[in-house]
């Protein structure tokens, strides 16, 4: 079986959850190959694994915009009444804003370099991460090629604009179509129609084995929280900040480090410097998956007070090493965040933040313990990368077997 990996730009740090699925549906015995639209930056890539996806990945903005669009016309004239369907397909929702046709010009054109690509590597399945530009060229793809295709939606982007993203056009023209949880399978469920519903299907992401073959490291007595996060405004970290100044305030002894990087930086280290916390938080940017397992590990909790997610990995990271977790009640975080393994908040609130961090502070080293075991179970049984890649495995030869 050949497969073909499809995404807006890989490798990347913020998506080793999708080399870790690669890797796993390789060591089933599955050929993938790597597309991305956009060149990954290699600056970004701490983690010497993703960085070795550099020579395995075809980027299809890298020919330049002149053979793009003499591929598209090529393509078309090649088999117009095909080349019309997708046409259809790309242009259907646009209207007349100018950005948004040059938009669909350009998923056009990189659907056709991607269809030619997997002809002749003899693609015999497409999968494309992201209900977003990436399924869109997928489905373009799939239609001028007549391979067929798949994705996985993660959340929370593809929520916010379901209509606009075509998301019941997607799931019509795809073998099957992919949730992370099954709060994001009720979304597509939502948006797509009845008799697509045996579609969807729920395939976790899951850890990297690091987090789960080595002994977690023990409880540390020191109070610190760790954040793994993009700094965007999904993740709430300016609220975090709030919550520490008032924690500190309380008169309680702590750090904090955040591990990640992002948009917000420069406003998130004026904030910290303006409550005079930059003694208290520290700022690490980007981290291989070694340096993530060492901060986690220093840790006495997790905390991540997002306002938009699917379901985080680096949640699965933290209880994976035995270090509950302080996180909000969205999306996907419920179905393995609980009472007895983290504390689970309202979304939004800096009392319930403070109140959550209060009691880690105070929590006895016994009792985080046993609220660590119970998440490491959890991740055990339901988010091993290599579990979850030999589910998305059995997928694709199923649906590749009842095509034949």
């Amino acid at each position: 079986m050949r497969l073909a990996y499809l995404t807006n730009r890989y490798p990347a740090v913020s998506h080793s959850f999708i080399r870790r699925e690669i890797e796993a549906i390789e060591a089933e015995g599955a050929d993938v190959e790597r597309f991305s639209v956009r060149p990954a930056d290699p600056t970004g890539l701490p983690d010497l694994r993703d960085r070795a996806e550099l020579d395995k990945t075809v980027v299809l903005l890298d020919v330049g915009l002149p053979r793009l669009l003499a591929g598209l016309l090529g393509t078309v004239a090649a088999s117009p009444r095909i080349g019309t369907a997708a046409i259809r397909i790309a242009f259907a929702g646009a209207g007349w804003n100018v950005g948004n046709l040059v938009r669909r010009v350009a998923y056009l054109a990189e659907a056709a370099l991607l269809a030619r690509r997997m002809r002749a590597a003899k693609v015999d399945h497409l999968h494309a991460h992201f209900g977003t530009n990436p399924a869109m060229v997928a489905r373009l793809a799939s239609k001028l090629s007549g391979i067929p295709y798949s994705f996985t939606v993660h959340g929370p982007d593809e929520f916010d604009a379901p209509v606009q993203l075509d998301l019941r056009g997607k799931i019509a023209d795809a073998a099957f179509c992919v949730a992370i949880s099954s709060y994001g399978r009720s979304q597509l469920m939502r948006w797509s129609a009845v008799a697509d519903w045996p579609k969807i299907e729920v395939v976790r992401c899951g850890v990297d084995a690091a987090f789960l073959d080595g002994a977690p490291p023990p409880p540390q007595p020191a109070a610190r929280f760790c954040a793994v996060a993009r700094l965007s405004a999904q993740k709430g970290i300016p609220l975090l900040i709030e919550a520490a100044a008032r924690l500190r305030d309380e008169g309680k002894a702590f750090e904090l480090v955040l591990v990640g990087d992002g948009e917000l930086r420069s406003e998130i280290e004026a904030m910290i410097a303006r409550l005079n916390l930059s003694e208290i938080v520290r700022i690490i940017g980007w981290a291989s998956s070694e340096e993530v397992i060492r901060h986690l590990g220093e840790a006495r909790a997790m905390v991540l007070p997002s306002f938009a997610e699917g379901l985080p990995v680096v949640i699965m990271e933290a209880l994976a090493l035995e270090r509950p977790v302080v996180v909000t009640a969205i999306a996907g975080t419920p179905e393995l965040v609980d009472a007895e393994c983290g504390w689970v908040i309202p979304a939004g609130s800096v009392d319930a933040l403070v109140a959550a961090m209060r009691a880690a502070v105070d929590a006895a080293p016994a009792a985080l313990a046993t609220m660590g075991k119970v998440g490491r179970e959890r991740v055990a049984a339901q988010h091993d990368a290599r579990t979850n890649g030999r589910q998305l495995h059995a997928l694709f030869r199923r649906h590749l077997e009842g095509r034949r």
